[in-house]
């Protein structure tokens, strides 16, 4: 019979867990002995206090890092160094200058050699020897008596609706989707309404959208208006080196649902477990294992115990058909980008987190962004915020927000670039020649605004033009004006100057692709008629797109596409030569101001300018 103390535990596991608790308390140690030895760190301090201290004369260096900049001041008996925030002032160098502070300078605290002496042959060993102390903790637990399978845990986060804080009023711009996961909830709370007529519970439901479309935001808010156990997993997760431990968690993860029902499993980027199976020699690897042991379990669940598989993919043609199939995933609930009135729903949603002014129209800014999703949406309110801070103003304007939209379509600008009075005169004579060309066809968006300023993407100016309704559909009238429209800026710069620059290089990028679209996807070919000549993949990542024709065929495509692309261009060539007083009139004015608004641009049209 074994020997044991007193309190009826064995010797063995009172060293071991005295062991570890001299390991502890020599952590503790440790970082006593850090906070000791360490000076102060650095001190946050206002960016007004920080011009204040520049006026006052007290700053001896400044160093900018990143978005913080470092202050040390002339005191000697002041060693603190300071930090503060780069809020983008214009202004700072010519403060600094002013003011006689060096800067660009590293600032570095010099280490006491007895903390140089402890970090450098002291740590290490101490923390060797904890390392080794919590592996032999580790080792010893997995190879004890039932703990064999421990390593084979799931890593789920359990969240409940006071944890999320998400709820369907957080979820703007998905009404469809949030109609479809509003019934599983239903059922969640009131499942004898369901089962009365012998309704089931959908075992899953698979979320696909494009990146940034909320699918993440949707299953939070599934789990804050149902408030019942939230289990939330990345697919990442399963996928282990070792042989067999996915499946293990898997197995784990519907083991502590079925405990915890009714409740919710959300595995996030389930296509990177839930890949399409193939039939090469030797498949049955660790990932294939995993995804075999997932459709084992959703086969195997009771799901009307209230038990709801909910998964997000933006790759759902890569996802294995068995994984689909009704009994499974029984809903597809697309997320798709929002429209114009889910935009606008959207940055209301957002403009709650933010102080904005009480004029600002959000339906402007909802069609100048056509096609964004609800992050891009998310990052736009948050960058005109940022734009009124850098402006010292205490609420957001509609100024910042358009600004913002501007910001993240073709970066920040670059007023301070270098750009000679030749490039200047060439882009705007090619900016001038899209908006002209757009004005003066039916089938054209208004333009809205035209500016000369370079940005931070690299484009020297740029037109924007902004649609007065959403658009679904297109016609070849509106395709053939857009190309012509794209065309209008190199064909505006052989007008004047007698020859083209690189500038077109996007342009003709945009024209080359719609033009292939017309023939190759959507139709409009007088040649192909009807006839699809190429395959989209990864529709909701870039939107691939591949012949599907023979050679032949394509090289008949092509020579098409070239055809479509040379009548819009000499399309483009008419309508600029048939007004180039009003070419030469606007340059001239867009010269002058750099930026002109899309009413400023119409006004100086006239009324001469009926659209053709």
């Amino acid at each position: 019979m074994p020997s044991s103390t007193p309190n009826g535990k064995k010797p063995k596991d009172q060293r071991l867990k005295r062991s570890m608790l001299a390991y502890y308390l020599g952590l503790l140690l440790l970082v006593i002995l850090i906070n000791v030895l360490m000076d102060d760190g650095p001190e946050q301090i206002d960016y007004s206090r920080f011009v204040q201290l520049l006026e006052e004369d007290k700053v001896a260096v400044v160093q900018l890092v990143d978005d913080q900049i470092a202050v040390k001041l002339k005191d000697p008996a002041d060693r603190t160094i300071y930090v503060t925030a780069d809020v983008g002032d214009p202004q700072l160098t010519d403060r600094l200058l002013k003011s006689g502070v060096s800067f660009g300078g590293v600032i570095q605290k010099q280490m006491s050699p007895l903390l140089s002496t402890f970090l450098y042959m002291v740590l290490p060993f101490l923390l060797m020897s904890l390392l080794g102390g919590l592996l032999f903790r580790s080792v010893s637990k997995r190879m004890g008596p039932g703990n064999a399978m421990s390593f084979g845990k799931s890593n789920a986060k359990v969240y409940v609706e006071a944890q999320t804080g998400k709820t369907f009023a957080d979820v703007a711009g998905q009404d469809e989707a949030k109609e479809a996961l509003t019934e599983l909830v239903d059922f969640l709370h009131d499942p004898e309404k369901y089962s009365k007529i012998g309704a089931q519970l959908p075992k899953g439901a698979l979320l696909v959208g494009p990146p940034g479309t909320g699918k993440t935001l949707l299953a939070k808010a599934v789990a804050g208006e149902a408030g019942v156990p939230f289990f939330s997993i990345s697919g990442s997760e399963f996928v282990e080196m070792f042989v067999g431990m996915g499946a293990a968690r898997v197995r784990d993860l519907f083991k502590q649902a079925q405990e915890k029902a009714p409740c919710i499993v959300f595995i996030d980027e389930i296509d990177t477990i839930g890949k399409r199976r193939d039939n090469a020699v030797g498949g049955n690897d660790e990932r294939e294992q995993t995804l075999n042991q997932l459709l084992s379990e959703m086969d195997g669940f009771d799901g009307s115990r209230g038990v709801i598989i909910l998964a997000a993919t933006n790759r759902p043609e890569s996802l294995d058909p068995a994984l689909l199939r009704p009994g499974r995933f029984d809903r597809r609930i697309p997320v798709e980008l929002p429209d114009l009135q889910g935009r606008e729903a959207i940055l209301k949603v957002h403009a709650r987190d933010i102080k904005a002014e009480p004029g600002v129209n959000w339906n402007v800014i909802a069609r100048a962004t056509a096609g964004a999703s609800g992050a891009e949406l998310a990052n736009i309110v948050n960058e005109g915020a940022l734009r009124a801070v850098r402006c010292q103003r205490n609420a957001v304007t509609q100024q910042d927000l358009e600004e913002a939209v501007e910001t993240v379509i073709a970066g920040y600008q670059r007023k301070g670039a270098a750009v000679n009075e030749k490039e200047k005169q060439i882009v705007a004579y090619h900016e001038i020649g899209h908006a002209l060309v757009a004005a003066m066809q039916r089938d054209s968006a208004p333009v809205h605004k035209i500016t000369i300023v370079p940005r931070t993407s690299g484009a020297l100016g740029y037109t924007m033009q902004v649609d007065e309704q959403e658009r679904r559909l297109m016609s070849r009238e509106e395709a053939l004006a857009k190309i012509s429209t794209l065309t209008g800026g190199r064909a505006a710069e052989e007008l004047v100057f007698g020859s083209g620059s690189s500038g077109a290089s996007n342009d003709i990028e945009q024209a080359t692709k719609l033009a292939r679209t017309m023939i190759t996807r959507y139709g409009m070919s007088a040649h192909f008629d009807m006839m699809a000549l190429e395959t989209v993949t990864n529709q909701y990542l870039g939107a691939d797109s591949s012949f599907i024709c023979s050679p032949e065929t394509a090289y008949q495509a092509d020579q098409e596409v070239l055809e479509i692309i040379k009548t819009c261009h000499a399309r483009a060539s008419e309508i600029l030569s048939a007004n180039i007083q009003k070419l030469h009139e606007l340059a001239a004015y867009l010269l002058e101001k750099e930026t002109i608004t899309g009413e400023e641009f119409m006004a100086v049209m006239g009324r001469n300018s009926a659209a053709q």
